[in-house]
């Protein structure tokens, strides 16, 4: 099940040079080296399953003469690959070494010379300093994922030893002069194909990578590749489209990606780039899905806090309300304008939004009374965070100006309601955005790989995620 799967995070990874890209991700020699010891267990495995078929054949051996042999049940008991090292060709892929292997492999023999006599025996055969190296391309498949394919492959092997259980000393003459050539020349035909074997299944893993992840029951989040991988001599990185999209209504937003870049840091695994484009169509989707808009109501407030929702609190501020519609409950229907905007600085990241709000007053048939309509301008400081393969966040209110657009109850000055929609967006609206925010979106991420051990830093145009990986299960 685990075949290369190192290689699945080659499906995390930066594609500096696209303007298209909302996600950039980097691997580094870090995340390399860390993808490189898994696979080297993987392969490890692999290689275990060799099958030796049986070999029979006819020598002459002095001092007997001719001898008819066979080798039978032959299985590899040992097998390990303490060195390896991963090196990157830029534009192509990379390559792997696999250095000081060495096997074991026992078997069983049997002979018959001079015509009658007949023997048989055991026999293990040890091969050390096997050399394996491969080279592997990597680039785009047709859904956006990336794709693996071995380009070469060559083994070569180091010293043989033989030793028999039982036979004659000339026995040796066969097996080194003989069998010995042909044994090995089997064994290493074996190997390339398990390797190609091996990257084959790979390309099943790598499909996992959530190209289409589902948000919520509005959005979904787009991850294909947009461009063929970089690979330079020091990281491998992909170019992903990183955006949100409505369910089964696939829109573009008004606006493209711009460029940004990675730093060159190495200190994690692997470094994922979120820009403001990817913030700005998941405002862009929800706002065409109409989430963004709310109805306030009285049971929205906490009940130990002494402002209610009523025409009697307003017409303390505004008479005429407190007049014309007594005693009476009230609703908050707030619209946005306009796509709420995503601004990301250096250690600083807002979301600005500018709506109307309706107030109505609730009349005993249900029905609504239209009081004042205001032009709201709001902006709220963003936090985010990455919690598992999401990230999270949180906002906080920064600023609220308003305006009046139209009063159905004659002029009054906005300014005395300002502190009392301050206290509506604080412990009405925001709460119930942080809860949304909390749940998070899914990040890049390839069948159970994990983010650990991360690090977050907000930067001009773009969130930095830097982070370890690890492979749970």
């Amino acid at each position: 099940m685990f075949p290369w799967r190192w290689l699945a995070l080659l499906a995390l990874i930066p594609l500096s040079l696209s303007a298209d890209a909302g996600v950039k991700v980097k691997l580094t020699q870090k995340g390399l080296d860390f993808g490189r010891e898994l696979f080297v267990a993987s392969l490890q495995e692999k290689l275990m399953t060799i099958k030796v078929p049986d070999i029979s054949g006819t020598e002459r051996v002095d001092p007997i003469g001719k001898v008819h042999y066979s080798l039978t049940g032959m299985r590899i008991v040992k097998l390990g690959l303490p060195s390896s090292a991963i090196g990157l060709v830029p534009g192509t892929g990379f390559t792997l070494t696999v250095t000081n292997a060495f096997l074991s492999l026992h078997g069983k023999w049997r002979v018959k010379y001079l015509r009658f006599i007949k023997d048989s025996g055991s026999f293990d055969l040890a091969i050390k300093s096997l050399t394996i190296t491969t080279s592997i391309s990597l680039r785009s498949d047709e859904t956006g994922r990336p794709a693996v394919a071995v380009a070469t492959c060559a083994t070569t092997l180091g010293g043989v030893s033989i030793k028999l259980h039982g036979g004659a000393s000339w026995l040796y003459n066969l097996f080194t002069r003989f069998i010995e050539k042909g044994l090995c020349s089997s064994l290493q035909k074996q190997i390339c194909p398990l390797v190609a074997e091996s990257v084959s299944s790979m390309n099943q893993f790598l499909k996992t990578l959530n190209v289409l992840a589902p948000v919520d029951r509005y959005a979904e989040i787009a991850y294909p590749m947009v461009s063929s991988p970089e690979i330079s001599n020091s990281s491998i990185g992909l170019n992903l489209k990183g955006e949100f999209y409505n369910i089964g209504h696939h829109m573009e937003p008004p606006f493209s990606p711009a460029p940004f870049f990675l730093p060159n840091q190495e200190q994690s695994m692997l470094y994922i780039g979120l820009s403001a484009f990817t913030a700005n169509s998941a405002s862009f989707v929800y706002n065409k899905a109409g989430t963004l808009s709310l109805n306030i109501t009285d049971d929205m407030i906490p009940p130990s806090s002494p402002f209610r929702l009523t025409t009697r609190t307003f017409g303390a501020f505004i008479p005429q309300i407190a007049k014309l519609f007594p005693g009476l409950m009230m609703v908050l229907q707030v619209k946005t304008a306009k796509d709420p905007l995503f601004n990301i600085e250096a250690n600083n990241m807002t979301v600005d939004a500018i709506s109307s709000l309706t107030a109505y007053a609730i009349l005993a048939n249900t029905s609504l009374a239209p009081l004042f309509v205001l032009s709201v301008d709001s902006s709220v400081g963003a936090r985010v965070n990455v919690v598992g393969n999401k990230l999270t966040g949180a906002v906080n209110l920064n600023k609220l100006d308003m305006t009046l657009g139209k009063s159905y109850v004659g002029d009054f000055l906005v300014g005395p309601l300002h502190n009392i929609f301050q206290i509506v967006l604080k412990v009405a609206v925001l709460p119930r955005v942080n809860v949304r925010l909390k749940e998070g979106f899914p990040l890049p991420s390839l069948g159970k790989i994990n983010l650990t051990n991360t690090q977050l830093q907000v930067l001009k145009g773009y969130i930095l995620i830097g982070t370890d990986l690890q492979i749970s299960g």
